[in-house]
């Protein structure tokens, strides 16, 4: 068995979308839009078979903005150090917020924790 896809709730589908495709490399289907729900999504399909499902909704407004229970974060592997610095970088020249620089964690792996459009933490990691 496996996970099919991965979903987080926008009200920027297409800032969104344009940061999982424009940093992560992620491909995106056509946008399908249900009118009668008021409901817009995206599927962004990466390497190695994960998706992600962007999804807006007109009733669908309120955030959580600090750590709770729960997802909480989408962790995405990079071959070396060297991209995980890079991309860090380039993230941050861009205006994103860097949660964490780029370091070695306590179980091994060397990763940078940044936010994406909505605030959601994002890993870019290297073993």
């Amino acid at each position: 068995m496996k996970i099919a896809h991965i979903a987080i709730w926008t009200q920027k589908l297409e800032e969104m979308r344009n940061f999982y495709t424009t940093y992560f490399k992620g491909v995106c289907n056509e946008k399908y839009i249900n009118p009668q729900k008021g409901f817009e999504s995206y599927f962004i399909r990466f390497d190695g078979e994960a998706t992600l499902e962007l999804m807006k909704r007109t009733d669908v407004i309120q955030r959580l903005d600090e750590e709770h229970i729960g997802f909480t974060h989408l962790a995405f592997q990079v071959a070396n150090k060297e991209q995980v610095y890079q991309l860090t970088e380039q993230l941050k020249v861009d205006g994103y917020k860097i949660l964490s620089a780029p370091r070695v964690t306590g179980d091994g792996f060397f990763e940078s924790v940044i936010a994406d459009i909505d605030n959601n933490r994002i890993e870019i990691a290297a073993q």
